[in-house]
């Protein structure tokens, strides 16, 4: 079982250094992005990503000083660093060597300038969300440019799993880049609902926040398979078999 979640726009460099790594398996795909953003003033970064002024400086210095190879020096774990509703919820800062280890097994963050993360590898900071209409030579968008590369990437990891399964609780612009014809794998998606007024409804911060509990559920519980999370039952949410079907569980509370 694989757990894909969105990244975060938030970043926290400020961490304690952590001694286990990795680096990201298609760096060189990153290298290339980079190399077509450098082309891109401030004022014309504003304008692809609808950022303001302040963030489109920053985000310029970011695409000039990304340098390989990725070291401690200049890099630090996705897990560790991004901020974020999502990330709110996993208790990463807390977690042990086993718990980290555990994670890099069964959780994959998708990402528009590294494709996809395992927890522990290094990253340079970076903003470029994956629906940014951001043009290279594979065509007009991020999704056009990763093609079929992060399902295959996802297929790698399930090489040795008998009954592979991908549990979506990233966000529909991240998960739209996987190629689920290309992808291997049963799919099940994962959605939290509030009660408001009688009516069960998603309430999109609180989705965030607990797509990243149910993370940290599986962490702590050392959750391998995904009929484990049906027992998910932190702050309040049950598991509702009346409003699920096979692929498509529902959590609810209220």
């Amino acid at each position: 079982m694989l757990m894909v979640i969105s990244p975060a726009k938030t970043l926290d460099y400020s961490i304690p250094d952590y001694p286990h790594f990795t680096t990201p398996e298609v760096l060189e795909q990153s290298e290339q992005l980079i190399e077509e953003l450098r082309n891109y003033e401030p004022a014309q970064i504003s304008s692809l990503m609808k950022i303001s002024e302040k963030l489109a400086d920053l985000n310029y210095g970011r695409y000039q000083e990304f340098q390989t190879p990725f070291t401690q020096d200049n890099a630090k774990q996705a897990l560790l660093v991004f901020k974020g509703d999502v990330y709110k919820g996993i208790k990463a800062e807390e977690y042990n060597d086993e718990d980290l280890a555990f994670a890099q097994q069964h959780l994959r963050i998708l990402s528009g300038l590294y494709g996809i993360l395992r927890p522990l590898d290094l990253m340079q900071p970076y903003r470029l969300e994956m629906g940014t209409k951001l043009k290279t030579e594979k065509g007009k968008n991020l999704y056009e440019f990763w093609g079929d590369q992060i399902a295959q990437l996802l297929n790698a990891d399930f090489d040795q799993d008998e009954m592979p399964c991908l549990v979506n609780l990233a966000s529909n612009e991240y998960f739209k880049s996987i190629d689920l014809k290309a992808l291997q794998a049963r799919v099940i998606n994962i959605a939290f609902k509030e009660n408001k007024n009688g009516a069960y409804k998603i309430i999109a911060i609180h989705a965030k926040r607990a797509r990243g509990l149910m993370v940290d559920y599986a962490v702590q519980n050392r959750i391998e398979e995904p009929e484990g999370l049906k027992g998910f039952d932190t702050e309040g949410y049950v598991y509702s078999d009346a409003l699920s079907d096979m692929d498509n569980w529902i959590f609810c509370r209220g």
